[in-house]
């Protein structure tokens, strides 16, 4: 068979196009493709919701890619090998208490995991904006990363979401625009983003499970985010927390939904 350019192009922007708008409205819509936000995405596509990841990178892992340094490898506590263990990935004791997994097999088997469960992730798209009504967040407005790199005029869209789900780091970028543009506290002592203090391991790790909560209405924090947001120290490269993190914001979307 000779292949066509044209029908390869048309292939492409029709199916994009098919998802794209098929995923303007969501169950949830999780904004950073990190370990938490992917783990989050699995149970929560597993569950029956429909879920869209809003990536702004190109690549999805977020910090689990590069492990620590650029030294590919993880590290995770019992509890963390325990959400390893479901995704079938290897791991391997190093010392008592303390796994160690390859980072590119993590990243890459949580997200076919995720995928195949049907969640879909949309990447190179950055969120600028949030919509809001009724003193609920109600959905997103993003942008191509692109655009927003160059700094082009380009008006964005909107995605419509029944919850969000900030895990985009450190950076905090779904609640820092809430916190700028909206006339809405969150759910932290000061009413805003506190964000992170210095490293600590031992204490962050079990923080960014306790801070895995919803944050105002409409909106749940998990991973890094979690801590940022409630003033917590930042955990380095021990991922347990975060895989933790994203199981328990998926079983509180969950419940929520069971409870209306």
């Amino acid at each position: 068979m000779e292949l066509n350019e044209i029908t390869i192009t048309k292939a492409i922007v029709e199916r994009f196009s098919q998802k794209f708008l098929e995923y303007t409205e969501v169950d949830t819509a999780i904004v950073g493709a990190g370990p938490s936000g992917l783990v989050a995405a699995y149970f929560l596509a597993k569950a029956g919701k429909k879920v869209a990841i809003f990536e702004r990178k190109l690549s999805i892992g977020g910090g689990m890619w590069g492990g620590g340094m650029m030294f590919n490898e993880i590290v995770v506590q019992e509890e963390g090998k325990e959400i390893l263990d479901i995704f079938d990935i290897n791991t391997r004791e190093y010392k008592p208490g303390y796994y160690t997994a390859d980072a590119v097999e993590s990243v890459t088997t949580i997200c076919s995991y995720a995928t195949k469960a049907g969640a879909k992730v949309f990447n190179c798209m950055s969120v600028e904006d949030v919509m809001i009504r009724e003193n609920r967040v109600t959905g997103l407005v993003i942008t191509w990363s692109p655009v927003e790199a160059a700094g082009l005029h380009v008006d964005p869209l909107t995605i419509g979401a029944g919850n969000v789900v900030d895990t985009t780091g450190h950076a905090n970028e779904v609640l820092r625009v809430i916190e700028r543009k909206a006339d809405m506290k969150l759910n932290t002592k000061t009413g805003k983003v506190m964000g992170e203090r210095s490293l600590w391991a031992d204490k962050a790790e079990r923080l960014t499970i306790e801070n895995t909560k919803k944050i105002c209405p409409g909106v749940f924090v998990a991973g890094m985010s979690a801590n940022a947001a409630f003033g917590g120290p930042r955990m380095g490269p021990i991922f347990g927390g975060m895989l933790l993190s994203g199981k328990k914001v998926a079983e509180l979307i969950i419940a929520e939904d069971q409870n209306r």
